[in-house]
């Protein structure tokens, strides 16, 4: 509701309560009676928001599996809380989602809160799942010359820009003794890399999973070079700053959620492979291949994985795929602060 109608709703309330009103404005202009309507209705509508817990998440990640098992919002219900889910197709749009205000709470991999933080998105750090670097690589078709990362050099490499994976090929190319302008990149979204793959109009992916568990099964895509020893691919549970700061207890709760659905789907990856490809429509099968390599859980922040994630921000800085410089701490969460 816009303000007007905020505005009307208010004058309507006031007028049915306070059938003098016309008097007591003659006499003193706006009276107490009527300021006291106003906030008591400002303070309802308020309030109401407040009962309400604003999710952000994509059909592949770790809250649309909270999202179809119902325990968050079971949780939240005993409170009186409801829990509101809005699907955004990749972390950058859901970011920005949680930069205006439209959701509380995301779940998304390194490199995305890097560049919001860089375009000075008020977000914190809550917390992060292992790190888990087997679930994004660099793959080329299995009749392809390319045997190393080394064999790279000249050629078109798929990815999706300022993505998690577009740091896993910065790395590996300087671990080769290459650099970023050594190769083309083709930015472009998974759904078209995918079929830009299959046609041989790029010589190489980086993508991660389910996508990249979809390509090896279906084409035999062969691994150049995984994540492993290079970079570690956490995914970091975010909030508003505000909803962090302003309700700890709420945001303490989704993270004890997302620990105990964590222990639950590591131990019954069936289960929970079956729920997942219901959200995304990729097969079963795909999904057991990347939950064999996907540990889920959640824990706090700590100092080194600020670190990590202050090489990874560093590292696109120095590219040039970021235009300044970011400090990631800044982010920290007003709970974890020492």
């Amino acid at each position: 509701m816009n303000a007007i109608g905020y505005l009307l709703v208010i004058y309507a309330s006031c007028y049915g309560w306070q059938k003098n009103w016309r008097v007591e404005m003659k006499r003193n202009g706006l009276t107490l009676a009527i300021v006291a309507c106003v906030l008591s209705s400002l303070a309802a509508a308020s309030h109401a928001a407040s009962e309400q817990v604003n999710i952000g998440y994509q059909k592949a990640n770790i809250f649309a599996l909270l999202k179809y098992r119902g325990t968050l919002d079971a949780a939240f219900k005993k409170e009186g809380i409801a829990v509101r889910w809005v699907e955004f197709p990749a972390g950058p749009q859901m970011l920005e989602g949680l930069n205006v205000g439209s959701i509380d709470l995301a779940a998304t991999g390194d490199a995305p809160p890097a560049f919001a933080q860089a375009a000075k998105a008020d977000l914190v750090y809550l917390g992060h799942s292992p790190a888990n670097p087997k679930t994004e690589a660099i793959v080329v078709p299995s009749s392809s010359a390319i045997q190393s990362v080394k064999d790279l050099k000249g050629k078109r490499v798929a990815l999706n820009k300022g993505s998690d994976v577009n740091y896993l090929l910065i790395a590996a190319l300087e671990e080769a003794g290459l650099t970023y302008k050594d190769i083309t990149p083709i930015y472009l979204p998974p759904a078209d890399a995918r079929a830009a793959f299959q046609k041989g109009a790029v010589d190489a992916w980086v993508i991660w999973d389910p996508y990249l568990a979809e390509v090896e099964a279906s084409t035999g895509a062969r691994q150049v070079r995984n994540a492993e020893g290079l970079v570690p691919h956490y995914t970091f549970y975010l909030a508003s700053r505000k909803f962090a700061d302003s309700q700890p207890d709420r945001a303490k709760k989704v993270l004890n959620e997302l620990s105990d659905l964590s222990r639950w789907a590591n131990e019954h990856q069936d289960e929970a492979a079956a729920i997942l490809a219901q959200s995304t429509g990729l097969d079963k099968a795909i999904w057991r291949i990347t939950l064999t390599r996907l540990p889920y859980g959640a824990e706090r922040m700590s100092d080194s994985v600020f670190s990590q994630q202050q090489a990874l921000a560093d590292t696109f800085t120095r590219v040039k795929l970021l235009p300044l410089k970011v400090d990631i701490r800044s982010a920290i969460w007003s709970a974890d602060k020492k």
